[in-house]
């Protein structure tokens, strides 16, 4: 019998022939954390004080970038510290968001990755076996450089067609997702393949894997490509390149096929990312603040398209607009090529690359009874730090449309 995506990665880095439910020990290439799990994670270390690959462990200050508080600005200085003292790799303000960074800079084909965050299964899209754990697990990792794993099932997505004009893999995930629940993948991998995502640039495929947690689900993964092997060379890592994909007999726990040529824009209403319905039926919601950024989409296509969008229009006057890159090097590409000072012009704030509002720190805290529609991958009650506001989940298409009219826009009228 063949295998999948993860039963080939995992059998791999375990020395073992393992299958979907098998438990085994398995070595772990890449370990991070960010500043609001790091500093419980090396509470949990101090127990066992040892780093496997000093190398291949990462703190990231990315959610609290920069420091609102004195309390986190306590908690970064230990983070830094420690980082110091046992040469770890040190990811500091401005960077980026630690998904983002990681997937430009570290990640490669085949490895395993484990991250304090829930969101590190984005790395699956450059078709490693990439996952959340909780802090003590990380420590573990770190300590170690290996943990147990549960072999999950793959659920398999066949995606054909072609988007239309102003539909992208944001809203193919949000319906995804609205079509098998947010628990429709708990602990199994989400595979998405089929034309469709064949066709895609690995940094489309990002918003894919980044939000399969959202469904439940262990990780996401794409097979590796030529795509990938070409976004990897971009990086200056094209010899990290290796061919991963999922043998013709392997078994899947389930296949689901998407044909995504009549999909609309989609948006996922307050206050679960399930709640999902196609623009069309939202138009018209007012919206006090946009937001574009996070690991989800703040990459420099994500910006391009709000750019195009925006060019010479205007932010309506009743909103806000707040655009946070996720990484230096979007952000620096983004200046170079105009895309910043076109977003400045239509009336947007642009602040530096990290997490920004998403996680309800600072840069964009919501008011009581406020909406904001964010290209995030959340909109839980109180996630951007008010529990009376209300987060509205889409695309950077919807999203300027939505700047421009002030209320929940559909982006195929500026497209």
């Amino acid at each position: 019998m063949g295998k999948t995506i993860v039963e080939k990665i995992l059998s791999d880095k375990s020395g073992r022939d393992l299958k979907a439910g098998d438990i085994a020990l398995v070595k772990v290439d890449l370990c991070y954390v960010q500043d609001g799990t790091g500093p419980l994670t090396f509470v949990q270390w101090e127990k066992l004080k040892k780093v496997a690959n000093p190398q291949k462990t990462i703190i990231f200050i990315d959610h609290a970038s920069p420091s609102p508080r004195k309390e986190l600005s306590n908690d970064h200085a230990t983070l830094r510290k420690i980082a110091r003292r046992y040469n770890l790799i040190l990811s500091d303000v401005g960077e980026g968001v630690c998904h983002q960074v990681a997937a430009e800079s570290f990640i490669s084909p085949g490895e395993v990755v484990v991250g304090a965050d829930s969101h590190t299964c984005m790395g699956g899209a450059l078709s490693a076996f990439a996952t959340g754990m909780g802090s003590t697990d990380v420590a573990v990792a770190i300590a170690y450089g290996k943990n147990w794993f549960r072999v999950p099932e793959t659920i398999k997505f066949e995606v054909e067609g072609e988007f239309n004009d102003g539909v992208f893999s944001k809203d193919l995930i949000l319906h995804i997702i609205g079509k098998i629940g947010s628990n429709g993948a708990t602990y199994k991998a989400m595979e998405f393949s089929g034309e469709t995502i064949e066709n895609m640039e690995v940094e489309d495929r990002m918003v894919l894997t980044n939000m399969s947690v959202e469904a439940g689900a262990k990780t996401g993964v794409v097979a590796s490509d030529e795509k990938t092997r070409k976004y990897l060379k971009k990086q200056g890592r094209g010899k990290s390149y290796r061919e991963i994909k999922s043998d013709e007999d392997a078994k899947f726990h389930t296949t689901i096929k998407i044909d995504v040529s009549s999909l609309s824009p989609m948006v996922a209403l307050p206050h679960h990312v399930d709640n999902v319905k196609p623009v069309e039926e939202c138009k018209g919601v007012k919206i006090d603040q946009v937001f574009v950024g996070t690991c989800t989409n703040g990459r420099i296509g994500d910006l391009k398209i709000v750019a195009e969008i925006l060019k010479g229009e205007r932010v309506n006057r009743d909103t806000r607009l707040i655009v946070t890159p996720a990484s230096r090097k979007v952000y620096l590409q983004a200046l170079k090529e105009g895309t910043i000072e076109t977003l400045i012009e239509a009336g947007a704030v642009v602040t530096s690359p990290g997490c920004g509002a998403c996680v309800g720190v600072h840069s964009g805290v919501l008011a009581d009874g406020e909406r904001c529609l964010s290209t995030q991958n959340r909109n839980f009650k109180g996630r951007m730090g008010n529990p009376n506001s209300f987060i509205f989940l889409a695309s950077p298409a919807t999203a300027a449309a939505t700047a421009i009219e002030g209320k929940i826009a559909d982006p195929r009228e500026y497209i």
